[in-house]
């Protein structure tokens, strides 16, 4: 079964008096365990797209499935409740809170839900572990290089045990090196965890550690090729 089914996804914008197609009848289908690039220019539509499946925002028309279940009209409590369990979101920017020590910044997806201060401590410091920071778990964000801090913003991704892990450019603001060492974590992650994960890039370097590249113009699909 596709983790991720949309069907005739439609996004429209309202400029004034005037309406802008940011998406145009997508239809795609991403397995469980699938590691895939969204790539296009500008304006192409793969940001509206990444937000919807990270029930950040609602398609105009169209239905789309997480898990085999249509969420296309859920409230925002309700896709609240599921982008913090279901769905991990690593961004360009880090987005760490600055005065916090990394473990902070991991526990914080898990202060939404029932843990224990002792079981967010022990999940956070699991998480870190897994991305190579067992260690520097009370370091702050200034304390930390650029591949470090993207380290804990995928720990923060994982903590909840997420079954997705959107990343948005999550290269964009690190050096050749430390980009390599960032996606090969990616790649181990989806090998050995299967977790899916979906990123948008703009670097033909960075989608060739995907399986799957998919790519975006003027709101619609115009090429989705899998590496045989």
């Amino acid at each position: 079964m596709a983790i991720i089914e949309t069907r005739e996804i439609t996004k429209v914008y309202k400029i004034g008096d005037i309406a802008v197609n940011a998406l145009n009848s997508v239809s795609l289908l991403i397995e469980k365990g699938e590691f895939a690039a969204i790539m296009g220019p500008s304006g192409s539509g793969k940001s509206t797209f990444m937000n919807i499946l990270g029930c950040l925002d609602k398609p105009t028309s169209g239905r789309y499935l997480l898990e085999g279940a249509d969420i296309s009209g859920l409230r925002k409590d309700d896709l609240s409740t599921i982008r913090n369990k279901n769905i991990g979101f690593v961004f360009q920017g880090f987005n760490l809170l600055p005065r916090t020590s990394a473990i902070e910044n991991v526990e914080l997806p898990m202060l939404y839900n029932s843990f224990s201060a002792n079981e967010r401590s022990q999940r956070a410091e699991a998480a870190l572990k897994k991305v190579g920071l067992s260690g520097r778990e009370n370091h702050h964000p200034n304390q930390l290089s650029g591949g470090q801090q993207q380290r804990v913003a995928i720990a923060r991704a994982l903590v909840n045990n997420a079954s997705i892990i959107l990343a948005d450019e999550p290269t964009g603001n690190l050096d050749t090196k430390t980009s390599a060492e960032i996606m090969e974590l990616f790649t181990k992650l989806n090998t050995e965890s299967n977790i899916t994960i979906i990123l948008v890039t703009h670097e033909h370097d960075i989608a060739a550690y995907s399986r799957r590249i998919i790519k975006f113009l003027d709101g619609y699909v115009v090429s989705d090729e899998t590496k045989t």
